[in-house]
């Protein structure tokens, strides 16, 4: 009897199978128009939190002049960016046993690298350009032109 009722459940299971390759399977989903707005918005902000760092700070460039442990040749040299290139801003940092001196907000790489090449004029040794939180507001243009890349 056993041997019946696994033999018809066999042929019952193939006879299913047979059919659902017959079937062709389709999945309509109805989902809300809200949801195109929602995801839209979220790109938005991904893109805008890819730029900037967990401070809120925009990722960038900046070039570094001096990394040095005597404190007044950091400030001496910090007061002559300020006053060769008054409009970049510069920023004095103490990163123990070192004092270094970085000037500049650059949201590319070739740019702060053209800004390291008129620093070269002056300063010929240890000029390079880092990586670095940087203090940038964009305009709304070219935030979307930041958002479209």
């Amino acid at each position: 009897m056993w041997k019946g009722i696994i033999a018809a459940s066999m042929f019952m299971g193939c006879s299913f199978f047979s059919n659902a390759s017959i079937i062709k399977d389709t999945v309509i989903v109805h989902k809300d128009a809200r949801m195109d707005v929602l995801t839209s918005k979220q790109i938005v902000t991904n893109k805008k939190a890819s730029l900037q760092t967990s401070s809120g700070q925009y990722k960038g460039y900046r070039v570094q002049v001096v990394s040095t442990t005597n404190r007044d040749q950091a400030f001496k040299i910090k007061g002559e960016l300020l006053s060769r290139f008054p409009d970049q801003k510069t920023y004095a940092l103490f990163q123990s046993p070192n004092f270094k001196v970085r000037i500049g907000n650059f949201l590319k790489k070739a740019d702060a690298e053209k800004f390291k090449l008129q620093l070269q004029k002056y300063y010929t040794t240890g000029v390079f350009v880092i990586e670095d939180a940087i203090d940038y507001t964009p305009t709304k243009e070219e935030e979307e032109l930041l958002l479209q890349q």
